[in-house]
């Protein structure tokens, strides 16, 4: 029997019928920019956000807007959802907006003590030379490049994540740290400096032999001995416990070697993302909508909160993996999803303070931002609008 035809099949169980209903692209973002414009008008009267400091939206809490600083790992989401707007419009209003929020996180460029500069500063700058190849913004993204890979150890082959909580680890790395790996094959291409490129590579390779179990789903954080370059334990820190499968952490995962098998073509890449793919879409604790619950493993399901926010990454990840792995069903799949957030998941019109996509769960276990808006929801799924136009 055609393999094919057999893991297409086994998908369509998870999924139900594979001929999802198309959104309509062109409503979608009528619907996203409406919210978008009651969230600029929730910022402006936020009059104490600019006397801390505060200049993007994260997320709802107790029914207040929540605003944070640009050291924040979010900060660079609202900026990109603007870029995206005036990429899908056109509209110098937009652009005019996003080039005002982007300036709000350029200092960040010389920020040493975070990983998530890809986040923070790919999503915003990143994006906006993109559309508008403004150069000011590739010195910045260079920047931003040479401030992350001091973070790297040659010994243990990573970029550490975090400096805190140095009494249950020393050099932890978690595996959103493979969504900041763009940002170096980027400025590799602006520079000619392989360096960078080589950096991420070794980061990518070292995590796929660590971070992950037989059946492609990952662990959170892995914490290595930087003398030896030895794993000294595998943790969690926002999944159930430290053998469960955190649902945003597979997305991560999925997205980030899919993003690395297009810069590289290393087909073990593919392997990789192709692995990652079937355990999330074939995992039959998947709800039939495909947006999974927060951790695959919670025993409460199905009395637990969804992440739409790892929908909206998977989708946007499954568009582009369609692209290099074809007859495996993915772009059926990353509809199914993306349909499934647009009738299900979006905010009511002016609801949520603005933001786009309701229902995402932060960090359940500290009991944060459990069944919410958050900024990166909106984000990937205004990316993953985009990729099913293409």
């Amino acid at each position: 029997m055609n393999k094919k035809w057999i893991a297409t099949f086994a998908l369509s169980l998870v999924f139900g019928s594979l001929n999802a209903q198309k959104i309509n692209i062109a409503q979608a973002f009528k619907h996203a920019e409406a919210q978008t414009r009651v969230l600029l008008t929730e910022i402006q009267k936020d009059t104490l956000a600019a006397k801390k400091n505060q200049v993007s939206p994260r997320t709802i809490e107790h029914g207040k807007l929540v605003m944070v600083v640009s050291r924040d790992w979010t900060s660079g989401f609202f900026p990109g959802e603007l870029w995206f707007f005036y990429q899908y419009s056109k509209d110098p209003k937009w652009m005019e907006l996003a080039r005002t929020y982007t300036e709000k996180v350029r200092k960040e460029q010389f920020n040493t003590g975070t990983h998530d500069l890809g986040f923070m500063m790919y999503c915003s700058f990143g994006n906006g030379y993109r559309l508008t190849g403004d150069t000011a913004y590739r010195s910045v993204l260079i920047q931003s490049a040479k401030s992350l890979i001091k973070r790297f150890n040659p010994v243990a082959g990573v970029i550490k994540s975090w400096d805190h909580n140095t009494d249950k680890w020393k050099y932890p790395v978690i595996i959103d740290n493979m969504m900041n790996l763009e940002l170096l094959f980027e400025t590799t291409r602006l520079t000619g400096d392989s360096s960078f490129y080589k950096i991420a590579v070794r980061h990518a390779n070292t995590t796929m032999k660590n971070h992950f179990r037989r059946d492609y789903s990952s662990w959170h954080v892995v914490d290595y001995d930087t003398e030896t370059g030895n794993v000294r334990q595998k943790v969690t820190a926002q999944g159930y416990n430290d053998t469960s499968a955190w649902a945003r952490g597979q997305a991560w995962a999925l997205y980030g070697y899919t993003m690395c098998y297009r810069e590289t073509g290393d087909k073990a890449y593919l392997k990789q993302a192709n692995g990652i793919a079937g355990f999330i879409l074939k995992n039959p604790v998947t709800p039939k909508d495909g947006i999974p619950y927060w951790d695959y493993n919670d025993p409460k399901i199905p009395n637990v909160s969804r992440d739409a926010s790892a929908a909206a990454i998977t989708a946007s990840a499954l568009y582009e993996l369609d692209k290099y792995s074809k007859g495996q069903g993915y772009r059926k799949a990353a509809d199914k999803i993306l349909f499934s957030l647009n009738q299900n998941y979006t905010s009511k019109p002016g609801d949520n303070r603005g933001f786009i996509l309701e229902h995402s769960t932060g960090h359940r276990p500290a009991n944060s931002e459990v069944d919410v808006p958050i900024n990166y929801a909106d984000y990937y799924y205004l990316e993953a609008l985009l990729r099913s136009e293409k």
